[in-house]
């Protein structure tokens, strides 16, 4: 039986956004061909997810000097300990699954904070005399993404940064397979974003098999 995280990032659900549509047609079809799975969902929108701030570095700091837990401010103890859950779920799972829009060249700022609080030295990756290294050797990942121009190719492909930075990360991570599933062109060619749509949602209940 396999753990997925299946995060999603986007303030809409399945009936408003293509990124979610596309992302529940995965899902849903993923956990009839899996149905020992357990599946997750954070829905980022709803989930707390603390921002690293100076609570967070002050609590990291008391606790490298050798203080004790108990010596923390009530924020920073919050702050601290809800960040460690996050991470601690994440290295746990098995598999991942990013929901994202492309937002201004990039996925929405509350998908930043998550990945933030799961880039920890020591448990997802370590630094060594040759270098970081990847912890997490053994995870899958997908990514589904909704685009409205077009940027698998053409002009706007360098300006991407969304798939990019998540590709980046998980390389990073040592994550050995990580695949992108786009569903993009549908705010550009407005007549044509139905069977954008169904084509995409085609590909994710493919691709659900596999996974």
């Amino acid at each position: 039986m396999a753990k997925v995280l299946y995060i999603t990032a986007h303030p809409h659900d399945d009936t408003q956004s293509y990124s979610m549509a596309v992302a529940k047609a995965f899902i849903d079809t993923y956990k009839e061909v899996n149905a020992n799975d357990e599946v997750i969902h954070l829905d980022l929108y709803r989930e707390n997810i603390p921002h690293i701030d100076v609570d967070v570095f002050s609590g990291w700091g008391k606790l490298q000097s050798g203080k004790g837990f108990e010596e923390l401010s009530g924020e920073e103890k919050a702050k601290v300990s809800r960040l460690n859950e996050l991470s601690e779920q994440f290295i746990a799972a098995d598999k991942y699954v990013f929901v994202t829009p492309l937002w201004n060249f990039s996925f929405p700022p509350v998908m930043k904070a998550y990945l933030d609080s799961v880039a920890v030295a020591g448990k997802t990756f370590k630094y060594t005399a040759e270098g970081p290294v990847g912890l997490l050797t053994d995870k899958k990942a997908l990514h589904i993404q909704a685009r409205g121009g077009i940027y698998s190719e053409g002009p706007a492909a360098g300006m991407e940064m969304g798939h990019r930075y998540l590709t980046v990360l998980m390389q990073f991570f040592g994550v050995p397979s990580f695949e992108g599933l786009f569903v993009e062109g549908h705010a550009a060619m407005p007549d044509k974003a139905q069977e954008i749509k169904e084509n995409a949602i085609a590909r994710a209940k493919d691709l659900a098999h596999t996974f």
